[in-house]
């Protein structure tokens, strides 16, 4: 089994409120068709759907004012419109997709996963789907509600599902020295150990700042995963062929996450 995370910048155009990648979300799901018959879950991001909602209504943070009551079912909302989105062009090529929100059987204690029950993801797997599920606004046992992230979600389903790897779909070919969207020097780490992976994390805490351009959260998450022997791959999926080939284990440019 392997979980595939798309990220919100894949997915959506993130400066355009509610914006699909259409072409993005359609050449992935011939990608994933094309790459042939797998054990296989995909989670995706929020982008400019879920992410302007949840902080206009502060959701993550919890509870503060009933107003925010409603905020949390508009961005629970948002989310299930760009689902059904990506669920359905899975389906016009031939991916037997399910969608299944996370809402509806996870429960998070201070924005972390405590009550899960991944009985209908791991059923839908053995049953020939490809569940495609999402970052979720929740329900949250300490501060009422939150968000809980993609990245968490996909993790999280890897460690208790026994995936073999998780491919991370981003908007860059990897993790960088520094933010390469901002420096042209960067230069690409091909490959990051547990050991490393953590150095990374509190130097990015100490600075107060994300300096592998937008990975920190995304190492951070992947980092449990790392510890249970779960193989992690960033790839740049806004270009053309590179979910593809990952998927069938063939070399490309990325950064991989290893024990």
């Amino acid at each position: 089994m392997e979980i595939l995370k798309l990220g919100g910048s894949v997915v959506t155009h993130k400066d355009s409120l509610r914006t699909p990648n259409a072409e993005a979300i359609n050449r992935l799901a011939t990608e994933v068709a094309t790459a042939g018959p797998r054990k296989l879950i995909i989670v995706h991001g929020g982008g400019s759907y879920g992410h302007p909602l949840a902080k206009e209504y502060e959701i993550s943070t919890g509870y503060k004012s009933p107003r925010q009551l409603a905020g949390f079912s508009l961005t629970h909302q948002a989310m299930v419109e760009l689902n059904m989105l990506i669920v359905t062009a899975f389906l016009e090529v031939g991916v037997p997709t399910i969608s299944i929100s996370p809402s509806s059987f996870i429960i998070t204690e201070d924005q972390r996963m405590t009550t899960v029950d991944f009985s209908v993801v791991s059923q839908a797997v053995d049953s020939g789907f490809v569940p495609i599920l999402y970052g979720d606004a929740v329900l949250d046992s300490v501060l009422r509600f939150t968000i809980l992230s993609g990245d968490q979600l996909a993790a999280r389903l890897a460690i208790d599902l026994g995936a073999s790897k998780i491919i991370f779909g981003v908007d860059v070919d990897g993790v960088y020295t520094t933010n390469p969207k901002l420096v042209k020097e960067a230069q690409l780490i091909d490959e990051l150990s547990f050991g490393q992976m953590r150095s990374m994390i509190k130097v990015g805490e100490a600075l107060s700042t994300d300096v592998t351009g937008g990975m920190l959260g995304k190492i951070r998450e992947a980092g449990a995963a790392v510890e249970a022997g779960v193989d992690v791959q960033l790839v740049n999926a806004l270009k053309p062929g590179m979910v593809h080939d990952a998927l069938r284990g063939e070399k490309v440019k990325c950064t991989w996450l290893r024990r």
